[in-house]
Parts: C-alpha cells; structure tokens; sequence
C-alpha cells in the first residue's frame, strides 16, 4: 500500500513541519515515531516467527542479550537497558532461571539487588538467538551502507536521549 501524499501545490512545507502531529497537514507517513513504530512492528513480527522455531520469544532473546553484554546484571539494570517494565523482566528471568539458562544470586555489594549470570546452557542459547537475529538484520539492512547504519544509529540513539524527560 502506498503512503498518502498530498498534492504539491508550489510551495514546499518544510520536514520538520510536515512531521509535527499539530500541522493542519499532517499525515502518518511524514511521521518519524509513526515510521519507527510500523518497522519496529513488522521487526517485532518476524522476529517472534523466527524466535518461535528455536524455542524462544522476544522478551527473552532482549535479556540474552542484554546479558550477553553484560553478565552479570541485575535484574532492575536488564529492566532498564530493555525499556521494560521491572514486572515484566521479573517474570522474563524467572523463565530463563526455569530453563536453566540463567543463574540468580544476590549481588554482594547490594543485597537488595538480584544478579543475573547467563549460565553455560545460557550462552549457547545466545548464539541460536544471535543467528536468528542476524538474519532478520541482513534482510532489513541489505541494501544500506555502513555510513547509513552509522547515521541511523546516531539519530536513533539522539532521539532516544531527548525522549528522557527525568532530565
């Protein structure tokens, strides 16, 4: 389906405009956030498809990965870095402890914190994870270079940073 476009009539509206919801104009397509969340879904779809066939989710693959970088980290830290609700990852780390691919001990500086330790069993999962990651990567990004991975990235990670309203 193509995006709606509006008729050109001379005078060009500037981007930046076109992209603020509060424009008499505005459609989806000129939408930034509308744009991340349709690719994040469609991302999100095919990465649960390929996920399903080695016996993993979303929720799950995020705090293998998370771990993977960072092993151990707490429970609230994976929350974080995840952008998932404390809750959530709570529940999302109790199944990988069930599946033996991860390790809970309290943290011996801060009792009050739970480490999470990928487990050897753990780790191998990483790597199934990482290739079912690596193709849905290669698909989207095929045709990009690695300027505009770069580039994408940057502005992804500006945006991110200016959405902290805590500041």
């Amino acid at each position: 389906m193509e995006p709606r476009r509006r008729p050109n009539r001379g005078r060009r509206v500037d981007a930046k405009v076109l992209a603020d919801p509060a424009y008499e104009r505005f459609l989806l397509d000129d939408s930034p956030f509308y744009l991340i969340a349709r690719t994040s879904g469609r991302y999100a779809l095919d990465m649960q498809r390929i996920l399903k066939s080695v016996g993993m989710d979303i929720p799950r693959w995020r705090a293998l990965m998370i771990l993977r970088e960072d092993n151990p980290s707490s429970v609230s830290e994976i929350a974080e870095r995840a952008v998932i609700q404390l809750s959530t990852v709570t529940r999302v780390v109790q199944r990988l402890q069930k599946q033996g691919l991860v390790r809970l001990s309290s943290r011996k500086s801060d009792g009050r914190k739970t480490d999470v330790t990928l487990t050897p069993k753990g780790h191998a999962a990483v790597e199934k994870v990482r290739e079912c990651a690596s193709r849905i990567y290669r698909l989207a990004f095929h045709d990009f270079s690695a300027s505009e991975i770069r580039q994408l990235n940057a502005l992804l990670r500006r945006a991110f940073a200016n959405l902290d309203f805590s500041r």
